[in-house]
């Protein structure tokens, strides 16, 4: 070999959506750590957890962002206001997202439109307003949040499993389209991680046995660091050759 895989994100810029806490923050401070200078997109802006200091006392340059992502109008906005202060935009994490529980019987429109909204049609548009950018400038990397459950069947979230297969079929279409114009898109599909927003569940120690029994390999909770390195792999030059692909991090949930 002539040289050996970079990881470094020196000299780049990364937006990360979601990024006020759980795996949006650890995210985003990986990419920081990595070298990347950092846009958070955050539903409130004021409201970051102190997270925007922590990138600025690693040395790296960062710009809290009002970027409540199922309004576009606002996420365009947000968009907008990183280009022109940065520059560019070099790194897209497509992080935001949720879901509700209910039996398939119960789930209402709204429910459906909802989650539809916060988990497909804004990381669609996202990464669409981003990567007219990327293609402009000639190469990018977009890394869209998977899960998964875009490859399982979990009872009482089916909407928001057909959600995440979604994302993960949008990625393939994404990178298909964009590769000649050297942009990268990937996903992450991360099985259940420690965040609050898997706090309450976790909380009930028969559910976490079940959970860390499914997790058929490994038999543990994730944690957001594990996440987030994958997405700074993937985000890296370390990983050019890879796109269209969705990287499970799920402790070999799927593998059984």
């Amino acid at each position: 070999m002539s040289e050996l895989p970079r990881f470094a994100l020196t000299g780049q810029v990364a937006l990360v959506t979601g990024a006020a806490r759980g795996l949006g923050r650890a995210i985003a401070l990986a990419l920081a750590d990595a070298g990347a200078d950092i846009a958070l997109g955050l539903r409130d802006k004021g409201h970051d957890g102190g997270l925007a200091d922590e990138i600025s006392a690693m040395g790296r340059r960062v710009l809290p962002l009002q970027m409540d992502v199922t309004r576009l109008p606002e996420a365009y906005a947000a968009i907008d206001e990183a280009i022109a202060h940065f520059g560019q935009i070099d790194i897209l994490v497509n992080n935001a997202g949720g879901g509700i529980e209910a039996p398939v019987e119960a789930v209402t429109e709204a429910d459906f439109d909802a989650t539809w909204s916060l988990n497909v049609r804004s990381a669609f548009f996202i990464a669409q307003r981003v990567g007219r950018h990327m293609i402009a400038r000639g190469g990018g990397r977009i890394v869209n949040m998977a899960s998964q459950a875009g490859f399982v069947a979990l009872p009482g979230e089916a909407v928001y499993c057909l959600s995440k297969a979604a994302v993960v079929h949008m990625t393939r279409c994404m990178a298909v389209e964009w590769g000649r114009h050297g942009v990268a898109v990937n996903a992450v599909a991360p099985t259940f991680i420690r965040t609050d927003g898997t706090a309450d569940a976790l909380s009930d120690p028969l559910f976490e046995a079940d959970v860390v029994e499914r997790i058929a390999a490994l038999h543990r909770i994730g944690e957001p660091v594990e996440v987030a390195g994958a997405v700074v792999f993937l985000a890296s030059p370390a990983a050019s050759m890879i796109t269209g692909h969705t990287m499970l991090i799920d402790g070999g949930w799927t593998a059984r």
